[in-house]
């Protein structure tokens, strides 16, 4: 062999391993961007990535996840946002407060968004309907108005002769103004008094729970928000604690020692999300997959703090519950 095609032979050899590696596709990174805190979405989590290893992605194998919590502070979204966007994800996952998703979508109009959340995505500006999204946007959604309605219908087996109810809201959520004229809408056609206290931060429950007490609130309810939930240990302790009944929306009250909950099954959100982020990074566009909804409800009912509040339950209300914590 000649010396020049030796060399030009061996220079071959070296660069193909280069060429081989710039030929591999780029591993895709999903940004996971959530107005609560990574403590209380451990759950979510999970569910997420089950569903997306059962459409083929796996994390640390062919996906990455960068993950964002905002931890309850709301002026923290634009920040995690831009930083997402400055790491090229190839979609966003806006799950808590409307706050987030409405946050991203305002950023970018070309990165997929999925979100997780209880609002209404139609009347809140995210998507132009729910079959036709539209947009970079789609998602899963808890239509709140159905599953407040039953809420209101466990409080009156619960409490018949109950006639003030009492709504704990953080204002910071944009959401919670129509979350309050749904319940004032529901509240009157009840025949219930309403009397709506605002909580930023968690300094503020003791004195918003003594404000429902010296308004006589004999019931309560706690707005779809990761401040309130992230704090439902320390919300039932001062319900159980004023003799206010709390009736919310996840079970994560329940469990804390709140009287009942209804609300979508566990972590259902969170896998519909993780499924429909699995369909998008195979080439589905947002605009074209109906925003979801989840379809499984349970009914927790806590027994021992029923006692504690001096309460009977009612046998259709036990028959009803998918878990009763003794």
């Amino acid at each position: 062999m000649k010396r020049r095609e030796f060399i030009a032979g061996v220079g071959a050899t070296a660069a193909w391993p280069l060429a081989a590696r710039a030929q591999q596709p780029t591993m895709p990174v999903i940004g996971y961007l959530n107005t609560s805190s990574a403590g209380l979405g451990v759950q979510g989590v999970e569910a997420f990535r089950l569903a997306l290893a059962e459409s083929g992605y796996v994390e640390g194998r062919n996906v990455k996840i960068e993950y964002r919590w905002a931890d309850n502070q709301y002026d923290r979204l634009p920040a995690l946002v831009a930083d997402l966007i400055r790491r090229n994800v190839a979609v966003i996952v806006a799950g808590g407060a409307v706050n987030a998703v409405l946050t991203a979508k305002e950023a970018t109009r070309t990165i997929p968004i999925v979100f997780a959340m209880g609002s209404d995505p139609v009347q809140t500006g995210v998507v132009a309907s729910l079959n036709h999204p539209g947009a970079n946007v789609t998602g899963v959604t808890v239509m709140s108005v159905g599953l407040v309605a039953k809420r209101l219908e466990l409080m009156r087996e619960l409490l018949p002769r109950a006639t003030t109810i009492g709504f704990l809201v953080n204002p910071d959520n944009l959401n919670t103004v129509s979350s309050v004229q749904e319940l004032q809408t529901l509240a009157r056609t009840g025949g219930w008094r309403l009397q709506v206290v605002p909580v930023r931060n968690e300094t503020e429950l003791g004195a918003a729970f003594a404000t429902l007490k010296d308004r006589k609130t004999e019931a309560l309810l706690a707005g779809s928000d990761a401040l309130l939930t992230s704090n439902a240990l320390l919300i039932a302790v001062l319900a159980t604690s004023h003799a206010i009944p709390g009736i919310h929306q996840s079970r994560q009250f329940a469990e804390a020692g709140g009287l009942i909950s209804y609300g979508a099954k566990g972590t259902e959100l969170s896998r519909q999300a993780g499924a429909y982020v699995g369909r998008i990074l195979k080439g589905e566009k947002p605009a074209d997959l109906p925003v979801m909804q989840p379809t499984k409800f349970e009914t927790v009912l806590n027994l021992k703090t029923a006692r504690a509040l001096g309460l009977t339950v009612p046998t259709e209300t036990l028959l009803r519950a998918d878990e009763v914590i003794e």
